[in-house]
C-alpha cells in the first residue's frame, strides 16, 4: 500500500466504531504499533489521554501495549479532554499523542485519533501510511515502557487561565459535561475564574456518556439555566472539543452564531489578522452577516481537521463548524469546547448572549439517516437527480446539502429556506427517497 491510496480505518476524526467488535483490543494495538513504527524518533514518547467510556481503559492498555512494542515510551495521562492532548504533546517535547475516544458518539462506540509533536491531527498521507504499517510485526529491538503522567490535568488549567485571564465574579453559569472528558477540567476552570457555577453531567459512570446530555441534546442545559437564573450554559461533548451555548431564556446557539461572535469581536478590535474558515454546513445567514462586516469567509468540506489545515495554512486565526467545533490557533491548532466557552464569555464581555446579534440564522433542517452503507450514496442516481430538483427550486432562496457521515453509518440531509415550513418539507422528501434507495 502507498500513501496515495484511500483509507479505510480513518475517518474524519480517526479510527471510530463499537468498542470490541470494530475497534478491538487487537486492532488498538496495532494501530499504537503502527504510528509508533512511523516515528522518526529513535524512542518515542506517546501521552495517551482517553474519555470516560467503559471500554477506555482496556483501549488505552492496549494502545500502550502496541507503542512499547515498537520501542516507544507510553505516558498515560487519564481522562482529558481531546484539547489538553493537543496541547500537552507541545507543551512537554513529546513525539505523539492519542486520545481514546469516540468524542460525541453512545457510549458503546470508541475511536482513537492521533496528534503530531506540533499538536496538530495527522494528515491523510500519513493515515493512509500506519494503516500500510498494521500487519508488520514488532520491529526488533528492546520494547519502551508504559507509566503514568501525573499533573496534565493541572498544566491543562494553566494553560487555559494563562490564555484567558477573565473575572467571572458574580456570573452564573451552568455547564454541561456530558459525563464525558471535562467533566473535571470545565467545573475546575469556571470555578478558578470566580464564576458561580452549576453543573451537570459530572458524574461518569462508564455509559452514560453523552446519555441525554451534553452538546447532542441541550434539552436538560436549556431547562436548568432558566430554573437556576443562570445567565448562560454550555454544553460540551464526550471529549471536549466541542461545545454548544443556552443564553438566559434557555434559546441554544450553535457554532456558527459563536463563531460570528468570536469573529466579529477580533475584527472590531483590529486582532482578526485575515478571515475566518468555516465548512459547507455552515448556515447562510453566517456567510450573510460576514459579508455584511467585510470578512472574508473560506469553506472546507466537513471535518475539524480541514478548517484546520485550510487555517494554518493561510495563517488565520479562528474558524469552526456548526456542530460546535471551535479553533482559535492562538490557544491550540484543535476544537476546544472549554477555551470556546471562555471566548464567548470574553466576548460578550458584561453583555448577555441573548442579545448579541452576531448573525440571523435561515431555518435550516438536519436529519441523519441511518444507511446500511454510507458509501454506497456516491452512486444513488435516483438520490442525487432529486437533489438536483429540490436545489433548483431553492435557487437564490436556500440550499441543499446531502453527504454521508464521516464517521457513523449515517447519511445526514440539510435543507436551508426562507421558512422553517418550506426547510422541513424539503428535507422531507429528500429523506424519504434516501430511506428508499439505501436504508
Amino acid at each position: 500500500m502507498t500513501t496515495q491510496m484511500t483509507r479505510k480505518l480513518f475517518g474524519t476524526d480517526g479510527v471510530r466504531g463499537e468498542a470490541g467488535t470494530f475497534l478491538t483490543a487487537e486492532l488498538a494495538t496495532a494501530l499504537g504499533r503502527a504510528t509508533t513504527s512511523s516515528l522518526e524518533a529513535t524512542r518515542p514518547q506517546v501521552l495517551i489521554v482517553r474519555d470516560t467510556r467503559e471500554s477506555g481503559p482496556m483501549l488505552e492498555a492496549a494502545l500502550a501495549a502496541g507503542v512499547a512494542a515498537a520501542g516507544g515510551d507510553a505516558l498515560l495521562g487519564g481522562v482529558l479532554p481531546t484539547p489538553a492532548a493537543a496541547i500537552l504533546v507541545k507543551r512537554l517535547g513529546l513525539d505523539l499523542a492519542a486520545v481514546v475516544s469516540a468524542s460525541h458518539n453512545p457510549y458503546r462506540d470508541n475511536g482513537i485519533k492521533f496528534f503530531s509533536s506540533q499538536g496538530t491531527k495527522l494528515g491523510d498521507e500519513l493515515e493512509a501510511r500506519i494503516e500500510s504499517l498494521l500487519d508488520d510485526a514488532a520491529p526488533p529491538g528492546p520494547v519502551g515502557r508504559v507509566r503514568e503522567l501525573n499533573g496534565g490535568l493541572e498544566d491543562y488549567l494553566r494553560e487555559l487561565e494563562g490564555a484567558f485571564p477573565l473575572d467571572l465574579s458574580g456570573r452564573r453559569i451552568v455547564l454541561d459535561c456530558a459525563h464525558g472528558a471535562t467533566f473535571r477540567a470545565a467545573p475546575a476552570i469556571f470555578a478558578r475564574l470566580g464564576a458561580e457555577i452549576e453543573t451537570i453531567g459530572v458524574e461518569p459512570d462508564g455509559r452514560n456518556i453523552n446519555a441525554g446530555c451534553g452538546s447532542t441534546h441541550m434539552e436538560s442545559l436549556a431547562q436548568r439555566v432558566v430554573e437556576s437564573g443562570a445567565e448562560i450554559g454550555f454544553g460540551f461533548d464526550g471529549d471536549g472539543d466541542r461545545v454548544l451555548a443556552v443564553d438566559a431564556a434557555g434559546t441554544a446557539h450553535d457554532g456558527d452564531e459563536l463563531i460570528a461572535l468570536a469573529t466579529r469581536g477580533m475584527a472590531a478590535r483590529g486582532e482578526l489578522g485575515g478571515g475566518v474558515v468555516v465548512t459547507v454546513m455552515t448556515n447562510f445567514g453566517f456567510h450573510q452577516a460576514m459579508e455584511e462586516a467585510g470578512i472574508e469567509v473560506v469553506v472546507t468540506q466537513v471535518g475539524d481537521r480541514y478548517v484546520i489545515d485550510e487555517m494554518l495554512r493561510r495563517e488565520w486565526r479562528i474558524g469552526g463548524e456548526q456542530s460546535g467545533h471551535i479553533i482559535a490557533t492562538d490557544f491550540v491548532a484543535t476544537g476546544d469546547g472549554i477555551a470556546a466557552a471562555l471566548m464567548t464569555m470574553r466576548e460578550l464581555g458584561a453583555g448577555k448572549l441573548g442579545d448579541a446579534a452576531s448573525m440571523s440564522k435561515l431555518p435550516q433542517t438536519l436529519v441523519n439517516v441511518e444507511v446500511a452503507d454510507r458509501e454506497a450514496i456516491a452512486d444513488a442516481a435516483a438520490v442525487w437527480e432529486a437533489v438536483e430538483r429540490e436545489s433548483d427550486a431553492l435557487d437564490g432562496r436556500g440550499r441543499v446539502l446531502l453527504r454521508p457521515s464521516g464517521t457513523e453509518p449515517l447519511v445526514r440531509v440539510m435543507v436551508e429556506a426562507p421558512s422553517a415550513e418550506e426547510a422541513d418539507a424539503v428535507c422531507r422528501r429528500l429523506v424519504g427517497i434516501v430511506r428508499r434507495e439505501l436504508a
